[in-house]
């Protein structure tokens, strides 16, 4: 048998098999196609990036996205309204509730990004950093006190039972974080594309599960890190999760394929289709949102006297919701002329007025609905 499968589910497997896998595993003319199809996709996705001037427009609207989704994987859910309205606020303490972790997982995957790009490799202290943001724990790797098991969730006849039992034991974790990172970082001892690493990779850390609680967003994460760490990406943008909640059932049954049956290429070719499908949705995203903004500055251009109508179009695209105080604290304008501006994008129907509490907000009616598609 290529790969040893678990033995007993009920058991921590401590004979997790150490990286890499074998090449007949990978090595598969199906798993190659795929590959070549999620690579094309991807790199027409970071061409199209980089020529954006704004590359907050994207890293605002579109991880808020990728983290919404994600969010969503693990029964956290809150509207695009809460959302928005709560990152629009620009502190995260004033959000609540499911809002207030959507953006932590946002938080995450911007500062794991930073911290690649400085690092310039994967380390077992970059794990630990996204999970105690997008969990809001201070602890690390899990001790073997923690008895953690997998249980099935749903309302079917095998709910609440175990499934599957991650690793445990004096440095049995750290030991098997040690090695996965070293195939992540090592490409002159395992030359593997970095697409199937990054599956592979992702594989291994779900399989270690090595913290408490957060191990599903922290894996999701470092996906879109990886990419970018491995220049396949500028910035943090690709909307994975959009496939991965789409296809929530394939996608767990695609980890437990592995566990259960040793099945590496369907969980191969599910990762790699939600590349290419997602780097697809992201691109045609991109476009909307370009198209979208360049009709409405030629619109405020040529019907209305407003100054500098170029910043204030970027500003309306870098969040779907606006308040005066964002212009007024960028120095974009002072705060009545913020408004006013503000106000007659309204009567242009371009933003949408909305008060929240006892303040006001202007929502992007068309960054919204391209959002939200």
């Amino acid at each position: 048998m290529a790969y040893p499968i678990n033995p007993d589910r009920n058991l921590p497997w401590n004979g997790l098999p150490d990286l890499p896998i074998d090449k007949e595993l990978y090595q598969d003319l199906d798993i190659y196609e795929q590959l070549g199809n999620a690579k094309a996709a991807l790199a027409r996705l970071h061409g199209r990036s980089i020529v954006i001037p704004n590359q907050g427009l994207l890293i605002n609207s579109i991880s808020l996205q990728e983290a919404k989704a994600s969010s969503a994987i693990e029964n956290i859910f809150t509207t695009d309204n809460e959302l928005y309205k709560a990152f629009s606020e620009q502190n995260i303490s004033q959000a609540n509730g499911p809002a207030k972790e959507v953006l932590y997982y946002r938080e995450a995957l911007w500062d794991g990004f930073q911290y690649l790009g400085e690092n310039q490799r994967v380390d077992v202290n970059y794990f630990i950093k996204i999970y105690r943001i997008v969990s809001q724990f201070s602890d690390g790797i899990r001790t073997p006190i923690a008895q953690t098991v997998i249980k099935e969730g749903g309302t079917g006849p095998n709910a609440g039972k175990t499934f599957y039992t991650p690793p445990r034991g004096k440095g049995v974790l750290e030991f098997k974080m040690g090695n996965l990172v070293d195939f992540l970082n090592d490409d002159t001892k395992y030359p593997i594309d970095p697409l199937l690493k990054m599956a592979i990779g992702h594989y291994q850390f779900e399989a270690i599960h090595p913290f408490r609680d957060g191990n599903g967003r922290t894996g999701r994460i470092f996906n879109i890190n990886y990419l970018t760490q491995k220049g396949l990406l500028d910035y943090p943008i690709l909307f994975l999760s959009k496939f991965i909640i789409d296809h929530k059932d394939d996608y767990y049954s695609g980890l437990v394929g592995i566990t259960q049956r040793g099945s590496w290429k369907t969980w191969l070719m599910y990762m790699l289709k939600a590349v290419e499908v997602t780097s697809n949705i992201t691109y045609d995203k991109i476009n909307d949102i370009i198209s979208a903004k360049d009709a409405i500055l030629s619109a405020v251009e040529a019907d209305t006297d407003i100054q500098r109508p170029d910043q204030l179009v970027e500003a309306i695209f870098t969040q779907p919701f606006t308040k005066v105080r964002h212009l007024v604290e960028s120095r974009t304008y002072a705060e009545n002329t913020a408004r006013r501006y503000l106000e007659l994008l309204t009567g242009m129907g371009i933003l949408e007025k909305r008060e929240v509490g006892k303040g006001f907000y202007y929502l992007n009616l068309e960054l919204y609905r391209i959002l939200s598609a």
